[in-house]
This record gives structure tokens, sequence and C-alpha cells, in this order.
């Protein structure tokens, strides 16, 4: 062990690394904030310099993975790897070595110009990892030596005390010391629409879906509002940005049309080579000349061939491509045209690809369920008038509609908190000032003492409260973020207002927000289900809300099953659930991944279509990676196709044109086998009996 002479702590020494280990994510989230600071030996003073010297020896720079950019000749020169180019190739070779030059220069053209088209069209080189780095700070704050500092995201260690506000990325995942209205957007790694609020109390029990990590900040993830200390736990590829970016560099994996192709072509070089070994033993048993029984050989591995599949192929997807591009879709792989003609379960991420990823308001309703003008007022003049950092539910209600408000004059505000989670705004109208208060339906319950329904305003009995409280409960239970409103006239003119002057108000009514879903989306999925294509929905965010989301699609659900219970369950066992449950909540981006290998791995042909970084992994294990257009850059490099348009149909226009392409294809590999083998199968036997013929002449001649 060595001792830092800075802060006192003992740290292993790098020889003893094995020794000590960083805490698990139950030990993280749940510990007393003393003992996980005793676990990773550091204080709520920082680290030593020299401590994080040592560190950085352990645990390396915080930095994720890159992939290694292989350069363009390289790139060009792995087309040449299939089954069939290999058989041309070397027929070319041998052609041109017996002075056959036409045979040999038609041979390597129709090669090269095949590998030509297919380099073209994949060209762009894959920047995946490297946007992930992008999304991150340069530098973060830090307590280092007892002070703060700015230092490099590269440089930060597990241990590290760090600090961080509205507007700043978390540099590295870490645990909550303190926080003050502390509210993180982490939805392009979770796939929850609306903020989350964080806290530093410890989790009473382990949760796996990382949505209920309450008191955890992942690295990447932005600050909406409030402040916080924070303590790092894990940097660089052991985030869970990292494990995303590890996932990303590694080989992508074939998908089912690149398989079939293989396949097909490790048979015709079988099935070329047997019939050349024998046709060409025959020959030269029977006294033919050996270069001559050679040459016939080579014609006949070259006729059996299908030559120009290779060609045919990249034609017929690249015309596809140039189709699809015309409705505005953008095919990266020219493979995965042909998985999109034989997908028959398309995964999708809700959030962003089914929805719009856009907070909006769609109901202002008093506590019978009618709308409210007056209420949608109230909201308006609230959310326009506060002061403070405007979260995602105020630009909604500003956004749902232009409400004049010249003739309103804001006099004082009473900030939110969240001992009281609520806002109260003061503004002056024709001489009257009135306190407009918005905030947590329970909490502005509290301080109504009556309520309004269209004119009539009465006093709020036990039996009118409990009536809020389930008129709340029933809209939450639908999926809707709700907020209450209420107001009353203020008597006394005074220029400070404070907390003390929300009491003995009168409750409006809910006004009740939603990430809705795109408008192609209902049309899209119905033209799916008449193609013969199953959805599947696999989202980070809770079951209420995507509840709401398939009512509001039309979508049947079959059964729900969430992250948690994935968890518990053996390979075996969710090889079953996959094929009978078609929506599963509070999934994690290792879950979705796993999902999506299982139907895979049960025959299926799978595409996945999503837009945030959570979903990056699963994008590229699918057959067939779909992204749309507000995806995150990731995303978008991770897609093997990606829809320019803000209109999921052109999803079942793209499987029509693949089935049209993958059919083509199909009609020329059919027509060109069949007949290539039956002739040369049968020259091959008129080869073998004339030679058996002209021996036995010979021989009785003899």
């Amino acid at each position: 062990m060595v001792k830092s002479q800075n802060s006192g702590l003992e740290f292993p020494s790098v020889g003893e690394i094995s020794s000590w280990a960083l805490p698990s994510s139950e030990e993280i989230l749940t510990l007393p904030v003393d003992e996980l600071l005793a676990r990773l030996k550091t204080s709520l003073t920082g680290l030593s310099s020299e401590d994080v010297e040592r560190r950085l020896e352990i645990f390396g720079y915080n930095e994720l993975v890159k992939k290694r950019k292989r350069t363009a000749i390289f790139d060009f020169l792995s087309h040449f790897r299939s089954p069939l180019i290999i058989i041309l190739l070397i027929a070319g070779l041998i052609s041109g070595f017996f002075g056959e030059a036409p045979n040999a220069i038609i041979i390597f053209s129709i090669v090269t110009l095949s590998v030509v088209l297919d380099f073209y069209q994949e060209s762009k080189a894959e920047r995946a990892a490297e946007m992930l780095r992008q999304r991150v700070a340069t530098t973060a704050t830090v307590l280092r030596d007892g002070i703060k500092k700015e230092v490099r995201l590269a440089e930060i260690v597990p241990g590290d005390i760090i600090f961080l506000s509205a507007g700043d990325i978390a540099p590295a995942d870490a645990r909550v010391l303190t926080a003050k209205d502390l509210f993180v957007n982490q939805s392009a790694l979770t796939g929850e629409s609306f903020p989350v609020e964080k806290t530093a109390a410890p989790l009473k029990s382990y949760e796996p879906s990382i949505t209920e990590w309450s008191n955890y900040l992942f690295m990447g993830t932005s600050i909406v509002s409030g402040t916080a200390t924070a303590v790092v736990v894990k940097t660089g590829n052991l985030t869970e940005y990292g494990k995303i970016a590890k996932r990303l560099v590694a080989r992508e994996p074939e998908t089912e049309f690149q398989r079939g192709i293989r396949s097909f072509g490790y048979m015709i070089m079988q099935v070329t080579f047997l019939l050349v070994v024998f046709v060409f033993f025959i020959n030269a048993l029977y006294m033919r000349s050996v270069l001559d029984s050679l040459l016939f050989a080579v014609a006949l591995a070259v006729g059996l061939t299908p030559e120009l599949l290779p060609m045919i192929i990249s034609v017929n997807l690249s015309k596809g491509a140039i189709a699809m591009a015309r409705k505005g879709v953008i095919v990266k792989r020219l493979a995965a045209i042909q998985n999109f003609g034989s997908m028959d379960v398309l995964c999708a991420d809700k959030t962003g690809t089914l929805t719009e990823n856009r907070i909006r308001l769609v109901l202002h309703v008093d506590i019978n369920s009618e709308e409210n003008e007056k209420l949608l007022l109230y909201s308006y003049l609230n959310s326009y008038f506060q002061t403070g950092l405007k979260s995602p539910l105020d630009e909604a209600v500003l956004k749902f509609r232009d409400i004049d408000v010249k003739d309103y004059r804001k006099i004082d505000e009473v900030p939110f908190d969240f001992v009281r989670k609520r806002l109260s705004i003061v503004v002056e109208f024709q001489n009257q000032r009135f306190m407009i208060t918005k905030g947590a339906p329970e909490e502005i319950a509290k301080v109504c003492a009556y309520y309004e329904v269209g004119e009539v305003v009465a006093d709020v009995t036990d039996e009118m409260r409990r009536k809020i409280e389930q008129k709340y409960v029933e809209l939450s239970a639908e999926g809707y973020r709700v907020l209450g409103v209420a107001y009353k006239r203020l008597r006394e003119d005074k220029p400070i207002y404070t907390a003390d002057d929300e009491n003995e108000m009168v409750f409006l009514g809910f006004i009740a927000f939603l990430d809705p879903p795109k408008e192609t989306a209902k049309e899209s999925l119905q033209l799916l289900k008449n193609a013969a294509v199953e959805l599947k929905i696999l989202t980070g965010d809770n079951e209420l809300v995507t509840r709401k989301i398939c009512e509001y699609l039309g979508f049947e659900i079959r059964g729900i099953v969430t992250g948690s219970e994935i968890a518990q369950m053996h390979d075996d066992a969710l090889a079953r659930v996959v094929e009978e449950v078609n929506v599963f909540c509070r999934v994690t981006p290792a879950q979705k991944d796993r999902l999506i290998n299982v139907l895979k791995n049960n025959g299926h042909v799978v595409g996945f279509l999503g837009d945030g970084i959570n979903d990056a992994p699963s994008l590229r294990s699918a057959d067939v990676g779909i992204s749309v257009d507000n995806a995150v850059d990731v995303a978008k490099e991770s897609a093997d196709i990606i829809l320019l348009q803000n209109d999921l149909t052109v999803l079942h226009d793209g499987i029509l044109e693949g089935r049209k392409t993958f059919g083509n294809t199909m009609k020329y590999i059919m027509m060109g086998v069949s007949s290539n083998f039956g002739k040369h199968v049968q020259c091959s036997w008129s080869i073998v009996v004339s030679a058996v013929s002209t021996h036995a002449a010979y021989t009785n001649t003899s």
C-alpha cells in the first residue's frame, strides 16, 4: 500500500490493483455517502495530485474507446472477400496464365466494376465513437488538493469530487452527494421523455433498470436546472456511455442477407471444385492433354459460376438506393435494402421515433374534465412571467397557443423550490392583483380553500379534495405528466410577496403534458401490419406513458415486460417471451441488444428503429438499423438506413423496394445458376462419355 502525503489516504499500488476494485453498481447506489467515499478511498476534500497520478496509472484516462480507422485502400480490398469473387479471380488468373487474355479481361472487368460500385456506396467511415466523445465536455470543475480546479475531461479519475450546475455535461458516471433543484436530461441514454429529478439519498434497494437510479449521473447527460456535487465512480469505458462506445467499435455483425450470399457462394465454390476436379481427372485419365484438360476445367468453372451475380447485386442495390433517396431515405449500407425486404420483425424505440420527442401541452381541464380557457390563460401567465430556468413544461405551455398578455404587468415572483414544489407569479390586470400558482397537484391542493368550475366558486370539502386527488391519479395513470394550477385575488398591495401568501387559493384545474406520436406513425404501423411485419416496442420509458402512446397509435398490446423482469430471465425463457410479448418498458441499452439477438436466434430477420445514443448498439446488432430525421449523430452513424423525412410511411415504401430488389436478385440467381449448372453438367457428362468412348475405340483398335 502507498500512503498519500496530502490526503493521508492509503491507496493501492499498481501491483496491488487486483486486490482493490471499484464498488459494484449496487454498492454505488445503496451505500451511505461516507461508506461509499471510504470504498472509493476518497473524501469530501477531494483527491491530491499524487492520488490522481496513481489512479491514472491504474484506471487509465477518462476517454472512450476509439475505432481504428482503416485506410481507403484496405476498405476497398476488403470487398474482394466474397467466395464468388474469389472463384472468378482464380479463374481469371488461370485464363490469363494460359493465354486466354479476352476471358481474363472480361472476368477482371466484371469483378472490378462490381467491387467499385460496392465501395462507392459504402465509402462513409464510421464515426460513432468519435461522436460519443464529442458529446461530453472538454473540462470539468473538480476538487483537487483542497481547491476547485478546471481540469481536462481525460484527467478525471474515480474518487474525484465534481461540481455541476445548469448547462453542464456530466463528465463521468457519478454518485450525487448533494443536490439542489437538480433536474437532468438523460433521454438520449434512457429514452425518458421528461427531465428527471436527482437527489443524494441512497436507494433503499438495488434496481437493475437505470431509469430508477435517482442518485446517479450518467456521463454525457446534461444538467437542465439546479446544482450538485458528486463523486466520480466510473470513467472511460466503464461508464454506461463507454459500454455503448465499446459496442460501436466492434466489428459489425453479419446480416441475414450477407449470411445467405456467403453460404450460396461457398456452395457454388464446392460444387464447382468437385465438378472441375472430376472432369479434369476423367479427361487426363483417358489420355487427353493435361493442358487441354486444365483449360476445359477452368472454362467449366467460369461457366458454372454466376459471374454477373456480384454486379447484379451491386446494380440492383444501387438502383434501389437511388429510388429510396428520392423519397428521403438514405441507404448507408447496400445490404440493408435486401434485409429491409426480408424483415419480418421491426423493433422500435418509442421516444423520438414513434413520438416527436417534444413535450406538448395536450389537456387543460377542470376537475370535471371540461376544457377551461381561464386555466390556460393563467398557466400561460405563470410560464411567461417566471424568470427561473424555463423547463420543457413551461416551453410547452408557451408554444401551445399565442396569448396576448400585454395588459398584464408582473409585480413579483415566488420562485420554485423542491420543498413547496410550486411557483407563484403575482400580476396586475385592470388595477387588480392576482397570485397565480402552478406546480405539483398535491402541493397545489394543500394551499387551496376553494375550487372553481365554470363561474361557480365553492369551498373545498374533504370529498372534493378526494375528487381532486382521484382526478390527478387518473390523469397520471393515463401516462400524462400533470401540474395543478390555482389563483387568488390579492386584497393587499405590497412590494414583496412570499410563500406565506400561498394560502386560501382557488383550485382551477390541471394541465397535462405528453410526448405525442408522430402524425404518420399510426398509418405507418398499419402499413407494416399489412406487409406482414410485426412491431415490437422497446423503450426506456415507463409502462404508463408507453401504454398511452400505444393507445393513441391504435397498437394492440399483447403483453408488457419490464427491464427488471428481463434481467431475471434465462435466454431460453426470454426466447419464448419475445414471441408472445410486443411491448418492453424500462429496458437498458444492453437489454435492447439482448432482445434483438434473441429474436435473430429465433430465426427472424430483425429491423430496429431508434434515435438515441442508447439505441446505437441495437442499431448495429439488428439485420437492418433504421434511424430518423431528429436522431442524435451517434444513432445516425450507427444506422444502415436514415429517414430524412418526418414521415414514417416511407418505412413501408422501403420494405417494398427491398422486396423488389431481393426478387430481382433471386430471379437472376435461379435463372443463371440453373441454366449454367444444367448446361455444364450436361457438357461435362458429354465430355466424359466422349473420353470413355474414345478410349474404348482406341483400345479396340489396338
